[in-house]
């Protein structure tokens, strides 16, 4: 898969920062960044392994007066993978990735915050998962016919852990809609199966545009969605992210990913493993701002 990669166009660093760095120690130095969204000219970036939620301003400097920490003390404690916003209805979505429900089921939930981030609830996404750590990684919201979806994205191909997980060529997205007691699955989309990324971890919709990146194959999928139906038109377009000299990975825990404009967009990184290549650790636990080279006249 690098080699594959790497062969592709590549984002164009634009600023980057280590999210403790700007926080200048409001959190627990170990920030296992999993979701990021751009609002109002600030970035408000959600963890796997803390309730509270950054907000960071896009200057992406310690000094920035809009830098703070919204804690929460209700509802999940951790797990959580992404953010969303409903501008219609003015509620905020935390994504947790996947719970049990009941005997060996698992699904993935919502928290919902509003305006203000008071928690109001948790709701359940109702797609069936076969295990509690490969659940949905990626949401975002998206308004159609004056209908509020939120679109779920699946981290393994095929919606699949495991081995069978691991095979590109399989990206799904799942589209839920409000009802009475949870969010009811009521669409899929396809990726097209060009799109030969080993895993997925962060999506973001604005118009019918729509990104989605991979943790593991450290690359930026762009493509369009139909305006009257759940599908893909076309085949997008893939990028890496930038690689060092030797063409090596460099990005390898990116998990969130929001617009900022229609050349640029904002993700997040996840704390690096240690089986990871140590490489990766410059780049971990922060913010980072790519363009996206030939889009700023689209």
């Amino acid at each position: 898969m690098v080699a594959t990669q790497s062969a592709m166009q590549q984002l164009e660093l634009v600023k980057e920062a280590k999210v403790f760095g700007i926080l200048a120690g409001r959190l627990d130095p170990r920030l296992e960044a999993s979701g990021v969204l751009a609002k109002d000219g600030l970035f408000y970036v959600i963890f796997d392994n803390i309730p509270h939620i950054a907000c960071v301003g896009a200057e992406l400097s310690s000094a920035a007066v809009a830098n703070h920490v919204i804690e929460q003390d209700r509802g999940h404690r951790r797990g959580f993978e992404d953010i969303a916003y409903d501008s219609q209805n003015g509620r905020f979505y935390v994504l947790i990735e996947s719970l049990p429900c009941g005997g060996a089921k698992f699904m993935a939930a919502v928290q919902e915050y509003d305006i203000n981030f008071g928690y109001l609830g948790t709701a359940w996404l109702d797609f069936p998962l076969d295990r509690p750590n490969k659940g949905l990684e990626g949401l975002t919201c998206v308004h159609r016919q004056g209908q509020t979806y939120l679109l779920g994205l699946c981290e393994g191909n095929r919606c699949k852990g495991g081995a069978a997980g691991r095979v590109p060529g399989g990206g799904r997205i799942q589209v839920f809609q409000r009802g009475r007691h949870h969010w009811d699955r009521v669409g899929k989309i396809r990726l097209p199966e060009t799109v030969l990324f080993v895993d997925y971890s962060g999506i973001s919709v604005t118009g019918n545009r729509i990104a989605v990146i991979s943790q593991v194959s450290s690359a930026l999928w762009l493509g369009d969605l139909a305006p009257s139906d759940w599908q893909v038109t076309g085949a997008g377009t893939s990028y890496a992210l930038p690689r060092d000299a030797d063409g090596s990975i460099i990005y390898g825990t990116a998990e969130g990913v929001s617009w900022i404009a229609p050349d640029q967009l904002v993700m997040v990184s996840d704390k690096t493993k240690p089986e990871q290549d140590r490489r990766c650790r410059a780049k971990d636990q922060s913010i980072h701002i790519f363009r996206i080279p030939g889009l700023a006249t689209r």
